[in-house]
């Protein structure tokens, strides 16, 4: 079956589609998907995974079409990033 994975950083984005076997579970995708060779440093353990924006566990069975997201840690608190852009406009 065909899944996606999808991965992004600032700087790049990444979506992968990949043909697996039927019975392949989050993680296996995932390692199939050499995404893990690419950005070396993202740890499963750590990261959080969705399918189609729903938490997903690695240890999750996909269905054909699926989109898994490898989520990385927020850098910035959501809450203050619109104090810093209109501390920004106001110094303009």
């Amino acid at each position: 079956m065909q899944i996606g994975v999808a991965y992004s950083e600032p700087a790049q984005q990444l979506w992968l589609r990949i043909e697996v076997p039927d019975e392949s579970t989050v993680q296996q995708a995932i390692e199939q998907s050499g995404i893990l060779t690419k950005f070396p440093h993202i740890d499963l353990a750590e990261y959080k995974i969705g399918i189609f924006g729903k938490m997903a566990e690695l240890d999750d069975g996909l269905k054909p079409g699926d989109r898994i997201e490898i989520y990385r840690a927020i850098t910035a608190d959501p809450a203050t990033v619109p104090r810093r852009v209109i501390a920004t406009d106001d110094d303009e």
